[in-house]
């Protein structure tokens, strides 16, 4: 199976930055898109990144220009650069990603998640 850690939330100011991190770890054959997703408090889990293995990304509009996804093959992990941050961004942050273990089919596997916090 996949294992997902996350590292990297924590309280910040408005107009702060925080990085986050994700490593997949296991029994892992391959990995494919791997992301960050948010759920803020009452609201439902939406997509903030995605990253392809060949480097394409996609991000939700309200983060364009403030945050950058990237992801390091060699080591199975995904970062998230969030700059600029706004009360708005503050939210659990959680880590997804498609990948394949040895013996298995591509699932999507999760993060624990990580609480974000940005203050006014």
């Amino acid at each position: 199976q996949v294992q997902l850690v996350e590292s990297g939330g924590g309280l910040v100011q408005a107009g702060g930055s925080l990085r986050l991190s994700c490593t997949a770890s296991g029994s892992i054959f391959s990995i494919n898109v791997m992301g960050w997703y948010r759920q803020p408090p009452g609201k439902q889990r939406e997509l903030v990144a995605s990253i392809t293995r060949r480097a394409s990304t996609n991000y939700a509009d309200s983060v364009k220009g403030r945050f950058t996804i990237s992801r390091d093959n060699a080591k199975n992990t995904v970062y998230l650069q969030m700059n600029s941050l706004k009360p708005e961004d503050t939210a659990v942050y959680y880590c997804n990603t498609n990948a394949k273990p040895y013996y298995s089919d591509y699932h999507d596997y999760w993060g624990q998640g990580t609480q974000v916090t940005v203050s006014s």
